[in-house]
Formats: structure tokens, C-alpha cells, sequence
């Protein structure tokens, strides 16, 4: 076979899984309701390429027709197809400009709502409200934290993290700013560590996708990290939509270190507020 022909049945063949994965797409959102046609086109295929591994499929074809002939197979698919991984306080350069910068702002209003999106197992939630008690408002705070996988709020909810990975967390808090010691908002025993009850009644861990609902609250802060890099530029319009619509005038929005709202189509609803820590604040007397 020489290189041309090579090279056109290499191309069917790329273009016929393409074709095959938005099937397979298309039917998870007619089937369970979860909708990953406008996520980014590179990311979905590398974890479609890790779920056909898992479930020993030859092509997205034959994973269709599994999930067809057993749907209890779609929890562990959507865990694949959803990140999963974050640690607490990350990008602690993010955490001091909260601390110093948005909180003192923040103070200002009588109560205060947050919603933290795409919280995954809760690890981003849990390092606002402890940033919250540090500066006395957490008592006087709801967080909304909400992502789309049943099984990482489930875990959120519990929150209770391996003891392993509180040296990170520690290090992370410390670099932050933090009043005090992480150890005094969680205990430990055997190899896992309970956060406070404190900090998981201020904390509504919810269901919530921002392909597809609507906003639910107004809000002064929102917190969405490393969740739009995942986002085709439609997709993540339509979030940044609802965060426009949830954050009050003066309110914040916290995104990513890859992220920014420089194309977006809400950019000139947004000021940047500390922009090498990525807050942005709504434009507005609050």
C-alpha cells in the first residue's frame, strides 16, 4: 500500500471513530441525561480512550451498545469521563488573594452565598469555608458546591479524605496565609481525616450541570477552577452565562491559572479584580 492510500484509509478510519464517538455522546445524553457533546474535543477523546481501555471495547461503537445492554455499567464510565483529582487550597496564590483582597470586600454583606461549580469530591469547598472561618464569616456563609457525578458528591458530603494527602493539603494552606493550622479543622484516626461538622453544615453539595440547568441563586462569589478548560468556546460561554446571571453587581468570580475570560463573551461584564490569581469582579456598585 503506498503512503496516498495509506493516508486516505487512515483518514475514514479517524473519521468514522469521530463519527462514532458523537454517537456514543448523543446516546449518553438521551439515555442518562448527561450531556458531553460540548465538552473540549481533545480531553473528551482521551477519557473516551481510557473508557474504551477499561471496558475492553474495540471502538465507542461497541461501548454504545454495552451501555445499551448494561447501564449499570454508567457510573463507573461517568467517573471516567468527569476530573475527578484536586487537593485542597490549590494554587495557593489564589487562596492568599481571596484571604486578602476578595474576603475584606466580602465583609461588607449582611450574610453571604458562594457557589462553588464543578466542586467534584469537595476538596475546593471545603478550602473556602475553612478560609471563611479563618476570617470569621463562615457562620454567617452558605456555600453551593455542585457537579454532575453522583458519586464525587457523595464522597464530598462525607468529607473525609485520606490521610495521606494532608501533607500537601498542609502546605498548600500554609502558603495561603492561612490563621492557625489545618489540623484544626479536621480529625484524624487511623488513615483517614473527618473535616469539622462545622464546616459541612455550611455546605450544600448539590447536582447541578452547567451544560444544561439554570441558575438556582444569587450569589457573591463564584468559584470555578479548572472546570471551563474542559469546555468547547460554546460551553463555556454558557457557564460563564449563569455566572453572570448568579453573581450580584460587586460580586467575584474565582477561575483557573489556564483559564480566562479574554475571549469570552461576557468579558466586558467583568473587571479583572487580581488577575495573576485569576479573581475577576462583576462590574457594578455591589
Amino acid at each position: 500500500m503506498d503512503a496516498a492510500v495509506s493516508t486516505r484509509a487512515g483518514g475514514r478510519l479517524e473519521r468514522r471513530l469521530d463519527i462514532e464517538c458523537r454517537l456514543l455522546l448523543d446516546a449518553i445524553h438521551r439515555r442518562f441525561h448527561y450531556d458531553f457533546r460540548a465538552y473540549a474535543a481533545g480531553s473528551m477523546e482521551r477519557r473516551l480512550r481510557l473508557a474504551l481501555e477499561r471496558f475492553g471495547c474495540a471502538g465507542p461503537a461497541q461501548l454504545q451498545d454495552r451501555l445499551a445492554s448494561e447501564p449499570e455499567l454508567f457510573p463507573a464510565l461517568l467517573d471516567l469521563l468527569t476530573v475527578q483529582v484536586s487537593e485542597m487550597f490549590r494554587d495557593p496564590l489564589h487562596f492568599r488573594a481571596l484571604r486578602e483582597q476578595v474576603l475584606p470586600r466580602l465583609k461588607t454583606w449582611p450574610s453571604l452565598k458562594i457557589w462553588v461549580a464543578g466542586c467534584g469530591t469537595g476538596e475546593e469547598a471545603y478550602s473556602i469555608a475553612i478560609l471563611l472561618a479563618e476570617e470569621g464569616l463562615l457562620e454567617r456563609s452558605m456555600l453551593y458546591a455542585t457537579d454532575i457525578n453522583p458519586r464525587g458528591l457523595a464522597e464530598a458530603r462525607a468529607g473525609i479524605y485520606p490521610v495521606r494527602k494532608l501533607a500537601a493539603f498542609t502546605l498548600n494552606h500554609r502558603e495561603s496565609g492561612a490563621r492557625g493550622s489545618l489540623a484544626d479543622h479536621y480529625t484524624a484516626a487511623y488513615d483517614r481525616a473527618l473535616l469539622d461538622r462545622r464546616l459541612r453544615e455550611r455546605i450544600v453539595f448539590c447536582d447541578h450541570s452547567l451544560a444544561t440547568d439554570h441558575v438556582f441563586a444569587e450569589v457573591q462569589l463564584v468559584s470555578c477552577r479548572n472546570v471551563l478548560i474542559y469546555f468547547n468556546r460554546e460551553l463555556q460561554d454558557r457557564a460563564l452565562g449563569l455566572f453572570r446571571e448568579a453573581l450580584c453587581r460587586g460580586g467575584f468570580l474565582g477561575l483557573g491559572a489556564q483559564e480566562s475570560l479574554v475571549l469570552s463573551a461576557h468579558a466586558d461584564v467583568f473587571r479583572p479584580f487580581v488577575p495573576q490569581a485569576r479573581l475577576y469582579q462583576r462590574r457594578g456598585a455591589p
